[in-house]
């Protein structure tokens, strides 16, 4: 807001989310924290509250929240939360096709994939679920050491094999989906 008129101006060009969210620049989020700050920024600037301002701030409370919105989704999920902080050094994650996983990671993968093809019923799917949400457990308690040691290398090969697991998560939520 302008200190003078109090007008809302507009949103940075590239905001650091983090710093928007008022949170550390670190793997390990406050999820609390993070969702109490989202909830105070909307608040302040969602666009129900300047219906009867000029057409320029309603514009810039729109940004604002579409911002915030952004902000809190990146943050909140541990993939997207560490693929921005890779971006923030400079660092780009390989597209799947890309990665050299490995031949056991890649193999393990193909058999989700074919299991999650081949599922029949509630029970199949379930069990499925779970192993991915145990993987995805695991992944992000190694990319957080990862990022706590500084190895950015390592966090992002490491990040590169949650993308395939959030791959998985998408085709059995398309799965559990009635046609």
């Amino acid at each position: 807001f302008c200190p003078g008129c109090r007008a809302l101006q507009p949103p940075e060009q590239r905001p650091d989310l983090f710093r928007l969210m008022d949170c550390d620049r670190s793997f390990r989020v406050d999820t609390q924290q993070l969702q109490r700050r989202f909830r105070s920024l909307q608040l302040v600037v969602h666009p129900d509250r300047f219906g009867q301002r000029l057409p320029k701030e309603r514009r810039y409370s729109e940004q604002h929240s579409s911002l915030i919105n952004k902000a809190y989704q990146t943050l909140l999920n541990p993939l997207s939360r560490g693929l921005y902080l890779l971006e923030l050094h400079g660092i780009e994650v390989a597209q799947e096709t890309d990665y050299d996983a490995g031949s056991v990671f890649l193999t393990e993968i193909m058999e989700i994939n074919e299991k999650l093809a081949e599922s029949k019923n509630e029970d199949s799917l379930q069990e499925i679920e779970i192993l991915i949400k145990v993987k995805q457990e695991e992944l992000t308690k190694e990319v957080a050491a990862a990022f706590e040691r500084d190895d950015l290398q390592a966090a992002k090969r490491l990040l590169a094999k949650m993308k395939y697991f959030a791959n998985l998560e998408d085709k059995l939520k398309q799965k559990k989906i009635p046609s």
